[in-house]
């Protein structure tokens, strides 16, 4: 999947009103999951994508990946970066979620699910068409 197809998928899902949009909330939701999980994802994401992966997991200031955060952490910080409301913040992070599933090959989502704790997890796997929290 290229970058255009990537971003144009996360903006329809999450019914977006623009592609800026999508890139914010696909920026936001990589990075935030980069802080939580081991980014070998990007590899298999559009370069564009994964650089935000990457670029979380080379700045010198980050952590370690594996901070451990609840949901509600994790949501917080995707609604920052995104500058939107927490609850579409998960719709949002939900779609880009749902769209990196179809981008990636050899189970990656399920590491991904697996690196996360049950509550966060459920958030994120609702897919696009899941409930507003």
């Amino acid at each position: 999947m290229d970058h255009d197809t990537f971003i144009g998928q996360v903006q329809a899902r999450a019914r977006l009103d623009s592609r800026g949009a999508a890139e914010a909330a696909t920026r936001a939701t990589l990075e935030t999951l980069a802080e939580r999980i081991p980014t070998a994802l990007a590899a298999q994401l559009p370069r564009e994508v994964g650089e935000h992966l990457r670029r979380v997991a080379t700045a010198p200031d980050q952590p370690e990946t594996g901070l451990r955060m609840d949901h509600h952490v994790f949501l917080d910080r995707v609604a920052t970066r995104a500058g939107a409301h927490t609850a579409r913040a998960a719709h949002e992070a939900r779609s880009v979620v749902e769209v990196v599933g179809e981008a990636t090959e050899g189970g990656v989502l399920d590491r991904i699910r697996q690196a996360l704790d049950d509550a966060l997890a459920q958030l994120l796997f609702a897919g696009s068409t899941g409930s507003v929290t």
